[in-house]
């Protein structure tokens, strides 16, 4: 592991939130599964793939089954974080090892430069949830920081079965060009990271150096909320998400204008990578709907979101709110959200691609 000053911008305790970060990758399996095979499906045999703020390692797990099962490759994770580098890393080596001994079939995904894919039915997406965390599942247990890590040499056997390549870099990338610190890629994959960068039409040009030419950069920024509640909970006033939500929003926006060297942005994803010299640049965007009644993964995943949006919000939103989300998030109070069976999530996964002159 190449190591640097661990260092984020944003003022996040990043290790602090890896166990939100694992639920969050379980419930998205089927999602990451689903992007993960699209953009695999734009590069070439052998490819080398980035994986920038690989976070709890979802995605990175994504793409390590993917490229196993493709013949091979090297990915190389990305972090300013070690403990998210040693999850990630063992998330993703684990998720090798049962590729291997199960050797399962791949079904074809369109790829996003295609335009026209079809989404799958929510049955169809419960069945691909279920089935990629059953491809997943040992990787929740191994990826527990300090404890159950396969360490080097384990993944090192692992990548060698499965014929990828797993390496970590300790780097903030809004301080060096990612050219500097591994070979040329086919793929640079960067989601939800670039916008806790100070400068991010800068941070966008400094992924771009570490791609080969043709290779493709693919950015998971700018998605739709995610809505989890009813509009009318029955008690208090209606529209509760909506409010948690703007005062997300307002947070957001604070985060960004606090950041030392902040610099706005004022357009959007599609004009900033054609800043970035890329070309072919577009999006598609990945449904995810897991409907009422909640399964266990849905119900926890919608508690935890909830209060992480309270945390968010405490100061801007109404004193009968707060009092609300108290009794929404004690599991003592009847109103506790985990007895609901109408709670669910609906959004979508939204990535923005363009690929090197």
């Amino acid at each position: 592991m190449t190591g640097m000053a661990a260092h984020t911008h944003d003022h996040i305790d990043w290790a602090e939130r890896i166990p939100a970060l694992r639920r969050a990758d379980e419930l998205h399996a089927a999602t990451h599964a689903g992007i993960a095979a699209g953009l695999v499906d734009r590069v070439g045999p052998q490819p080398v793939i980035v994986d920038v703020g690989s976070g709890a390692g979802g995605m990175s797990a994504a793409f390590a089954v993917e490229l196993a099962h493709r013949g091979g490759g090297t990915l190389v994770l990305v972090d300013a974080v070690p403990e998210l580098l040693e999850v990630a890393e063992a998330t993703a080596s684990a998720a090798i090892e049962r590729a291997n001994a199960k050797h399962p079939g791949r079904v074809d995904l369109e790829s996003p430069a295609a335009g026209t894919q079809r989404e799958p039915s929510a049955a169809q997406q419960q069945v691909e949830l279920e089935q990629a965390q059953a491809e997943l599942a040992g990787s929740a247990v191994a990826a527990t920081v300090g404890r159950a890590h396969p360490g080097p040499e384990a993944v090192s056997n692992a990548a060698f079965a499965g014929h990828v390549s797993i390496e970590s870099i300790r780097a903030d990338v809004a301080s060096v060009d990612l050219a500097q610190l591994l070979q040329p890629a086919d793929l640079v994959w960067a989601a939800s990271m670039v916008h806790h960068l100070p400068d991010q039409q800068a941070g966008i040009a400094g992924l771009v150096t570490a791609l080969k030419p043709g290779g493709t950069l693919a950015l998971a920024e700018g998605s739709p909320p995610t809505y989890c509640l009813p509009w009318d909970l029955g008690i208090g006033e209606p529209g509760l998400e909506r409010r948690l939500l703007a005062a997300r929003d307002h947070s957001f926006g604070e985060m960004r204008a606090g950041m030392p060297g902040s610099v706005r942005m004022p357009y959007g994803w599609y004009t900033a990578l054609r800043k970035a010299g890329l070309e072919q640049v577009g999006s598609f965007s990945r449904l995810v709907d897991l409907p009422a009644p909640p399964s266990e993964v849905v119900r926890n995943y919608v508690i935890e979101h909830i209060a992480w949006l309270a945390s968010d919000a405490d100061e801007l939103v109404t004193q009968e709110d707060r009092d609300v989300l108290r009794r929404l998030l004690d599991p003592a109070d009847p109103e506790y959200l985990g007895n609901r069976e109408d709670i669910y999530v609906l959004g979508t996964q939204t990535v923005h691609f363009g690929s090197r002159r």
